[in-house]
């Protein structure tokens, strides 16, 4: 007589992993020390100009501040948390508008050619975080630093001491980076892609290139948080791209991932090529159109 039939096994998880890297990486220390040189010899395009300014945006709890840590972390050789970060999220952390410079300590005093500006953080609400309009002005190089952003008002023209007249070429804005949690994209909700959009339109009409860092894909993605250097295969992340870049209409080649160093004690390499492959692309971006500028 018929006995049970035993259940069917159980189909395998689909595969987290694409068959081959969708962008190409070399992970190898010579391909970080490369990087590493050729950013640490760069000069601009325009030698009236001694450095980019790079505007990094993004919601709060992004990673801007950790990000710009993460990059002179590489350039000095050990961790380090010049711009102040918060580990807690909430509300943001940066309240005025500052720029860091990454030191050249050979020779002493020098710097590299590249400056980062923080921003007070993007919230959802519309009388939450940084106002859109104190973005657009510092892309015009309209504040000076050390303005303390207020949510409720952007700076006015007649504050006769933070608002910037007469902006130099140095005092614009040559990229912008977009910071942006991966862990958080699913869940970014109508209003701040609407603020997102209305900062890239602004952008585009001035001309200045942008560029969208995806950080904490360490977070995001268990296959990441095992081996980053699988952050190419990961199926997970590539969907998770191509959704940002449709949300904000950025296009997927101007998205980097990365992972900012936050509980670490030592530089890791594979944290760095990552890091550095992002810095690659903004200053390759932000040369470009200083290039195209009499």
């Amino acid at each position: 007589m018929g006995g049970k039939q035993s259940a069917p096994a159980p189909s395998p998880p689909p595969n987290p992993e694409l068959n081959e890297e969708w962008r190409s990486m070399t992970w190898r220390v010579d391909d970080r020390e490369k990087m590493l040189k050729e950013l640490k010899d760069f000069k601009p395009g325009d030698p009236s100009l001694p450095a980019l300014r790079i505007l990094l945006n993004g919601q709060v709890g992004a990673g801007k501040s950790s990000f710009i840590n993460s990059i002179n972390s590489i350039f000095q050789g050990h961790i380090t948390t010049e711009a102040l970060a918060d580990g807690t999220g909430g509300t943001s952390f940066t309240k005025t508008y500052k720029a860091y410079t990454i030191e050249n300590r050979r020779p002493p005093g020098s710097k590299y050619a590249f400056i980062f500006n923080d921003i007070m953080g993007l919230e959802s609400a519309a009388q939450g975080g940084v106002r859109v309009e104190d973005i657009i002005s510092a892309l015009k190089g309209h504040i000076k630093e050390g303005y303390t952003f207020n949510p409720d008002t952007p700076l006015s023209e007649r504050d006769p001491y933070y608002y910037n007249k007469n902006p130099t070429w140095g005092d614009k804005v040559h990229c912008i980076v977009s910071v942006v949690a991966a862990d958080k994209l699913a869940i970014m909700d109508n209003e701040m892609v609407q603020k997102q959009r209305r900062i890239r339109e602004e952008a585009s009409r001035l001309g200045i290139p942008q560029v969208a860092v995806l950080t904490k894909v360490d977070e995001a993605c268990p296959l990441l948080k095992k081996d980053l250097r699988k952050m190419y295969r990961s199926k997970y992340m590539k969907e998770q791209m191509e959704r940002f870049s449709y949300k904000l209409g950025i296009p997927v080649n101007c998205i980097v991932p990365v992972k900012n160093y936050h509980d670490e004690l030592d530089l890791k390499n594979d944290v760095d090529v990552l890091l550095l492959k992002a810095l690659k692309h903004i200053v390759n971006f932000g040369d470009d159109y200083v290039r195209k500028l009499p």
